[in-house]
Protein backbone atom coordinates (compact mmCIF):
# COMPACT_ATOMS: atom_id res chain seq x y z
CA UNK A 1 0.00 0.00 0.00
CA UNK A 2 2.87 2.48 0.95
CA UNK A 3 4.58 1.64 -2.51
CA UNK A 4 1.18 1.97 -4.28
CA UNK A 5 0.66 5.76 -2.25
CA UNK A 6 3.63 6.99 -2.99
CA UNK A 7 4.08 5.99 -6.90
CA UNK A 8 0.21 7.97 -7.08
CA UNK A 9 1.21 11.01 -5.46
CA UNK A 10 4.48 10.94 -6.53
CA UNK A 11 4.43 14.54 -8.43
CA UNK A 12 2.65 15.85 -5.08
CA UNK A 13 4.71 14.54 -2.87
CA UNK A 14 7.71 16.28 -4.69
CA UNK A 15 6.12 19.39 -4.51
CA UNK A 16 5.34 19.42 -0.93
CA UNK A 17 8.68 18.05 -0.36
CA UNK A 18 10.09 21.14 -2.23
CA UNK A 19 7.93 23.42 -0.29
CA UNK A 20 9.16 22.47 2.77
CA UNK A 21 13.06 22.62 1.45
CA UNK A 22 12.18 26.14 0.33
CA UNK A 23 11.40 27.49 3.95
CA UNK A 24 13.96 26.10 5.88
CA UNK A 25 16.39 28.61 6.91
CA UNK A 26 19.28 26.73 7.67
CA UNK A 27 20.94 25.03 5.84
CA UNK A 28 20.04 27.64 3.01
CA UNK A 29 18.42 25.53 0.07
CA UNK A 30 19.75 25.68 -3.33
CA UNK A 31 17.95 25.52 -6.83
CA UNK A 32 20.01 21.86 -7.24
CA UNK A 33 18.77 20.44 -4.21
CA UNK A 34 15.46 21.65 -4.91
CA UNK A 35 15.51 20.55 -8.50
CA UNK A 36 17.65 16.70 -7.98
CA UNK A 37 17.86 15.65 -4.52
CA UNK A 38 14.20 15.48 -3.40
CA UNK A 39 13.27 13.11 -6.13
CA UNK A 40 16.02 11.21 -6.19
CA UNK A 41 15.86 10.40 -2.66
CA UNK A 42 11.91 9.33 -3.10
CA UNK A 43 12.57 7.49 -6.23
CA UNK A 44 15.77 5.05 -4.62
CA UNK A 45 12.99 4.96 -1.19
CA UNK A 46 10.43 3.51 -3.18
CA UNK A 47 12.50 1.40 -5.42
CA UNK A 48 13.75 0.00 -1.56
CA UNK A 49 10.44 -0.66 -0.59
CA UNK A 50 9.45 -2.57 -3.99
CA UNK A 51 12.47 -5.22 -2.96
CA UNK A 52 10.36 -6.37 -0.51
CA UNK A 53 9.59 -4.66 3.18
CA UNK A 54 10.97 -7.14 5.40
CA UNK A 55 14.35 -6.14 3.85
CA UNK A 56 14.15 -2.94 2.86
CA UNK A 57 15.98 -1.40 6.68
CA UNK A 58 19.12 -3.14 5.07
CA UNK A 59 19.02 -2.69 1.85
CA UNK A 60 17.79 1.50 2.57
CA UNK A 61 20.84 1.67 4.67
CA UNK A 62 23.30 0.76 1.91
CA UNK A 63 21.52 2.95 -0.57
CA UNK A 64 21.61 5.83 1.53
CA UNK A 65 25.00 5.65 1.74
CA UNK A 66 25.60 5.91 -1.69
CA UNK A 67 23.25 8.49 -1.99
CA UNK A 68 25.01 9.99 0.87
CA UNK A 69 28.13 10.17 -0.83
CA UNK A 70 26.52 10.99 -4.34
CA UNK A 71 25.03 14.13 -3.04
CA UNK A 72 28.02 15.41 -1.31
CA UNK A 73 30.41 14.72 -4.24
CA UNK A 74 28.08 17.20 -5.66
CA UNK A 75 28.49 20.07 -3.24
CA UNK A 76 25.53 19.23 -0.67
CA UNK A 77 26.00 19.90 2.62
CA UNK A 78 25.53 16.98 5.40
CA UNK A 79 22.88 19.28 6.79
CA UNK A 80 20.68 19.57 3.34
CA UNK A 81 21.12 15.48 3.04
CA UNK A 82 20.13 14.68 6.78
CA UNK A 83 17.43 17.83 6.28
CA UNK A 84 16.10 16.43 3.12
CA UNK A 85 15.43 12.50 4.50
CA UNK A 86 13.59 13.89 7.04
CA UNK A 87 11.26 16.58 5.27
CA UNK A 88 10.59 13.51 3.05
CA UNK A 89 9.14 11.23 5.74
CA UNK A 90 7.11 14.22 6.74
CA UNK A 91 5.92 14.63 3.72
CA UNK A 92 4.79 11.44 3.25
CA UNK A 93 2.90 11.03 6.63
CA UNK A 94 1.27 14.48 6.46
CA UNK A 95 -0.32 13.48 3.14
CA UNK A 96 -1.17 10.05 4.28
CA UNK A 97 -2.94 12.01 7.37
CA UNK A 98 -4.91 14.14 5.11
CA UNK A 99 -6.22 12.06 2.37
CA UNK A 100 -6.91 9.22 5.19
CA UNK A 101 -5.20 5.97 3.32
CA UNK A 102 -4.89 3.19 3.96
CA UNK A 103 -1.46 2.16 4.33
CA UNK A 104 -0.64 -0.42 7.66
CA UNK A 105 0.74 0.46 10.62
CA UNK A 106 3.80 -1.57 10.17
CA UNK A 107 4.62 -0.07 6.51
CA UNK A 108 3.99 3.52 8.34
CA UNK A 109 7.32 1.74 10.52
CA UNK A 110 9.62 0.55 7.62
CA UNK A 111 8.98 3.54 6.38
CA UNK A 112 10.23 5.72 9.86
CA UNK A 113 12.68 3.00 10.31
CA UNK A 114 14.69 3.42 7.13
CA UNK A 115 14.86 7.26 7.47
CA UNK A 116 16.05 6.74 11.12
CA UNK A 117 18.69 4.32 9.16
CA UNK A 118 19.02 6.39 5.88
CA UNK A 119 20.06 9.47 7.95
CA UNK A 120 22.39 7.28 9.97
CA UNK A 121 24.54 6.05 6.92
CA UNK A 122 24.70 9.31 5.48
CA UNK A 123 25.83 11.19 9.08
CA UNK A 124 28.43 7.64 8.87
CA UNK A 125 29.30 7.77 5.21
CA UNK A 126 30.35 11.83 5.89
CA UNK A 127 32.50 11.15 8.54
CA UNK A 128 34.62 8.31 6.46
CA UNK A 129 34.73 10.62 3.80
CA UNK A 130 36.13 13.45 6.01
CA UNK A 131 38.41 11.21 7.65
CA UNK A 132 39.33 9.67 4.40
CA UNK A 133 40.18 13.30 3.57
CA UNK A 134 42.23 14.52 6.76
CA UNK A 135 44.93 11.54 6.29
CA UNK A 136 44.82 11.97 2.59
CA UNK A 137 46.47 15.75 3.45
CA UNK A 138 49.52 15.89 5.19
CA UNK A 139 48.01 17.98 7.76
CA UNK A 140 50.35 19.04 10.78
CA UNK A 141 49.49 16.24 13.82
CA UNK A 142 47.48 19.39 16.08
CA UNK A 143 45.62 19.54 13.33
CA UNK A 144 44.91 16.49 12.16
CA UNK A 145 43.10 15.65 15.69
CA UNK A 146 41.73 19.20 15.49
CA UNK A 147 40.15 17.76 12.22
CA UNK A 148 39.02 14.27 13.73
CA UNK A 149 37.90 16.04 17.00
CA UNK A 150 35.65 18.75 15.33
CA UNK A 151 34.30 15.67 12.62
CA UNK A 152 33.21 13.64 15.44
CA UNK A 153 31.07 16.36 17.39
CA UNK A 154 30.06 17.59 13.88
CA UNK A 155 28.58 13.89 13.48
CA UNK A 156 27.36 14.00 17.08
CA UNK A 157 25.74 17.66 16.41
CA UNK A 158 23.87 16.33 13.51
CA UNK A 159 22.99 12.89 14.79
CA UNK A 160 21.28 14.92 17.85
CA UNK A 161 19.77 17.56 16.09
CA UNK A 162 17.67 15.16 13.99
CA UNK A 163 16.98 13.12 17.05
CA UNK A 164 15.68 16.58 19.31
CA UNK A 165 13.34 17.73 15.88
CA UNK A 166 12.25 14.08 15.83
CA UNK A 167 12.87 13.11 12.55
CA UNK A 168 14.77 10.04 14.18
CA UNK A 169 14.03 8.47 17.27
CA UNK A 170 15.98 8.15 20.79
CA UNK A 171 17.06 4.95 20.22
CA UNK A 172 17.20 4.07 17.07
CA UNK A 173 20.45 4.17 14.25
CA UNK A 174 20.65 8.16 14.68
CA UNK A 175 20.84 7.90 18.79
CA UNK A 176 23.92 4.61 17.56
CA UNK A 177 25.67 7.50 15.47
CA UNK A 178 25.97 9.82 18.81
CA UNK A 179 27.35 7.18 21.04
CA UNK A 180 30.21 6.05 18.12
CA UNK A 181 31.18 9.42 18.07
CA UNK A 182 31.45 9.86 21.72
CA UNK A 183 33.56 6.45 21.77
CA UNK A 184 35.32 7.50 18.89
CA UNK A 185 36.56 10.75 21.12
CA UNK A 186 37.43 8.79 23.71
CA UNK A 187 40.29 7.31 21.64
CA UNK A 188 41.32 10.35 20.07
CA UNK A 189 41.96 11.62 23.46
CA UNK A 190 43.81 8.71 24.98
CA UNK A 191 45.94 8.65 21.95
CA UNK A 192 46.70 12.45 21.90
CA UNK A 193 46.97 11.78 25.52
CA UNK A 194 50.42 9.42 24.57
CA UNK A 195 51.47 11.74 21.83
CA UNK A 196 51.59 14.82 24.17
CA UNK A 197 54.08 12.65 26.72
CA UNK A 198 56.26 11.40 24.18
CA UNK A 199 56.76 14.76 21.97
CA UNK A 200 57.58 17.13 24.33
CA UNK A 201 59.98 14.53 26.23
CA UNK A 202 58.29 14.27 29.90
CA UNK A 203 57.87 10.93 30.06
CA UNK A 204 58.39 10.13 33.71
CA UNK A 205 58.51 6.47 35.02
CA UNK A 206 57.44 5.25 38.14
CA UNK A 207 55.61 2.82 40.62
CA UNK A 208 52.02 2.66 39.06
CA UNK A 209 49.86 0.05 40.86
CA UNK A 210 49.21 -2.40 38.29
CA UNK A 211 45.89 -3.40 39.68
CA UNK A 212 44.37 0.17 39.63
CA UNK A 213 45.48 0.65 36.46
CA UNK A 214 43.62 -2.92 35.25
CA UNK A 215 40.47 -1.69 36.96
CA UNK A 216 40.30 1.88 35.58
CA UNK A 217 41.01 0.28 32.28
CA UNK A 218 37.97 -2.22 32.39
CA UNK A 219 35.90 0.24 33.36
CA UNK A 220 36.71 2.44 30.57
CA UNK A 221 36.72 -0.85 28.43
CA UNK A 222 33.18 -1.96 29.44
CA UNK A 223 31.25 0.99 27.38
CA UNK A 224 33.74 0.07 24.10
CA UNK A 225 32.66 -3.86 24.47
CA UNK A 226 29.22 -2.90 24.74
CA UNK A 227 29.41 -0.45 21.78
CA UNK A 228 30.93 -3.03 19.14
CA UNK A 229 28.64 -6.08 20.93
CA UNK A 230 31.64 -7.82 22.49
CA UNK A 231 32.44 -9.00 25.66
CA UNK A 232 35.40 -8.34 27.77
CA UNK A 233 36.77 -11.03 30.12
CA UNK A 234 38.94 -8.98 32.95
CA UNK A 235 41.37 -11.20 35.34
CA UNK A 236 42.13 -8.85 38.07
CA UNK A 237 45.98 -8.66 38.86
CA UNK A 238 47.60 -9.34 42.63
CA UNK A 239 47.12 -5.99 44.23
CA UNK A 240 50.82 -6.50 45.28
CA UNK A 241 52.07 -6.14 41.54
CA UNK A 242 53.56 -2.94 40.67
CA UNK A 243 55.37 -1.58 37.73
CA UNK A 244 57.31 1.15 36.97
CA UNK A 245 55.80 3.62 33.93
CA UNK A 246 54.50 6.67 32.74
CA UNK A 247 51.21 6.02 34.33
CA UNK A 248 49.59 8.58 31.81
CA UNK A 249 51.43 6.52 28.65
CA UNK A 250 50.43 3.12 29.95
CA UNK A 251 46.85 4.00 30.52
CA UNK A 252 46.55 5.35 27.48
CA UNK A 253 48.67 2.43 25.55
CA UNK A 254 46.36 0.13 27.41
CA UNK A 255 43.20 1.49 26.55
CA UNK A 256 44.28 1.98 22.48
CA UNK A 257 44.84 -1.35 22.37
CA UNK A 258 41.09 -2.36 24.11
CA UNK A 259 39.57 0.18 21.49
CA UNK A 260 41.48 -2.00 18.78
CA UNK A 261 40.82 -5.17 19.75
CA UNK A 262 37.32 -4.66 20.25
CA UNK A 263 36.99 -2.82 17.10
CA UNK A 264 38.21 -6.19 15.19
CA UNK A 265 36.73 -8.96 17.36
CA UNK A 266 33.79 -10.37 15.34
CA UNK A 267 30.44 -9.52 17.16
CA UNK A 268 29.47 -12.00 19.60
CA UNK A 269 33.39 -12.52 20.57
CA UNK A 270 35.29 -12.16 23.76
CA UNK A 271 38.37 -9.99 24.49
CA UNK A 272 40.45 -10.94 27.10
CA UNK A 273 42.98 -9.04 29.42
CA UNK A 274 44.84 -10.72 31.66
CA UNK A 275 48.41 -10.64 33.47
CA UNK A 276 51.01 -12.45 34.24
CA UNK A 277 54.68 -12.27 36.30
CA UNK A 278 57.72 -13.77 35.30
CA UNK A 279 60.84 -12.96 37.04
CA UNK A 280 61.75 -9.51 37.05
CA UNK A 281 59.33 -8.80 34.16
CA UNK A 282 55.29 -8.07 33.90
CA UNK A 283 53.53 -8.86 30.56
CA UNK A 284 49.73 -7.47 30.15
CA UNK A 285 48.11 -9.69 27.64
CA UNK A 286 45.31 -8.44 25.59
CA UNK A 287 43.56 -10.93 23.53
CA UNK A 288 41.51 -10.83 20.99
CA UNK A 289 39.11 -12.88 18.15
CA UNK A 290 39.37 -10.93 14.93
CA UNK A 291 40.22 -14.05 13.14
CA UNK A 292 43.99 -14.22 13.05
CA UNK A 293 46.32 -12.30 10.25
CA UNK A 294 47.34 -13.23 7.28
CA UNK A 295 51.26 -15.43 7.48
CA UNK A 296 54.20 -12.14 7.98
CA UNK A 297 52.05 -9.46 8.50
CA UNK A 298 52.26 -9.05 12.44
CA UNK A 299 54.90 -6.73 12.95
CA UNK A 300 53.32 -4.51 9.78
CA UNK A 301 50.43 -4.07 11.83
CA UNK A 302 52.54 -1.20 14.50
CA UNK A 303 53.21 0.59 11.29
CA UNK A 304 52.31 4.75 10.99
CA UNK A 305 48.96 4.84 9.09
CA UNK A 306 48.73 0.64 8.93
CA UNK A 307 44.89 -0.45 8.75
CA UNK A 308 43.54 -4.02 8.91
CA UNK A 309 40.22 -5.47 8.29
CA UNK A 310 37.24 -3.99 6.70
CA UNK A 311 36.47 -1.58 9.09
CA UNK A 312 38.72 1.80 8.28
CA UNK A 313 37.56 4.08 10.25
CA UNK A 314 41.15 5.96 11.98
CA UNK A 315 44.04 6.75 10.56
CA UNK A 316 45.76 3.61 11.36
CA UNK A 317 48.44 5.40 14.79
CA UNK A 318 47.20 3.83 17.37
CA UNK A 319 49.28 0.28 17.22
CA UNK A 320 52.27 2.61 15.93
CA UNK A 321 51.85 4.89 19.23
CA UNK A 322 51.29 2.67 21.86
CA UNK A 323 54.49 0.87 20.84
CA UNK A 324 56.67 4.22 20.96
CA UNK A 325 55.14 4.45 24.31
CA UNK A 326 55.80 1.57 25.66
CA UNK A 327 59.15 1.46 24.45
CA UNK A 328 59.85 5.03 25.76
CA UNK A 329 58.70 3.66 29.62
CA UNK A 330 61.53 1.13 28.91
CA UNK A 331 59.06 -1.58 27.93
CA UNK A 332 57.88 -3.83 24.53
CA UNK A 333 54.82 -3.99 22.96
CA UNK A 334 54.51 -7.21 20.87
CA UNK A 335 51.80 -9.18 19.02
CA UNK A 336 51.52 -12.81 18.39
CA UNK A 337 49.36 -14.54 15.80
CA UNK A 338 46.81 -17.28 16.82
CA UNK A 339 46.11 -18.30 13.31
CA UNK A 340 42.22 -18.73 12.57
CA UNK A 341 41.47 -17.47 15.59
CA UNK A 342 42.99 -13.88 17.30
CA UNK A 343 45.65 -11.93 18.00
CA UNK A 344 47.50 -11.43 21.46
CA UNK A 345 48.84 -8.02 22.34
CA UNK A 346 51.60 -8.13 24.60
CA UNK A 347 53.21 -4.84 27.10
CA UNK A 348 55.97 -6.07 28.50
CA UNK A 349 57.08 -4.04 31.37
CA UNK A 350 59.37 -4.16 34.48
CA UNK A 351 58.54 -5.47 38.01
CA UNK A 352 59.24 -3.29 40.87
CA UNK A 353 59.84 -5.15 44.07
CA UNK A 354 56.76 -6.53 45.68
CA UNK A 355 54.88 -4.22 47.44
CA UNK A 356 54.84 -4.60 51.09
Amino acid sequence: MLIEFITAHRQDLIARARAKVAKRLAPKPTEKEMESGVPLFLDQFVETLRRSLPSATTTMSRSAATHGALLLSRGYTIGQVVHDYGDICQTVTELAEELDAPIPTEEFHALNLCLDNAIAEAVTEYSRLRDESVAASETERSGVLAHELRNKIAAVQLAFGAIKSGRAPIAGSVAAVVVRALYGMTGLINRSLVEVRLDSGSARSQRVHLHKLIEDAEVEGAMGASFHGVSLSVAPPDHAIDVTADPQILAGALANLLQNAFKFTHAGGQVSLRTSVAKTRVEIEIEDECGGLPPGKAEELFGAFQQRGADRSGLGLGLFISRNGIEACGGALRVRDIPGRGCVFTIDLPLLALAS
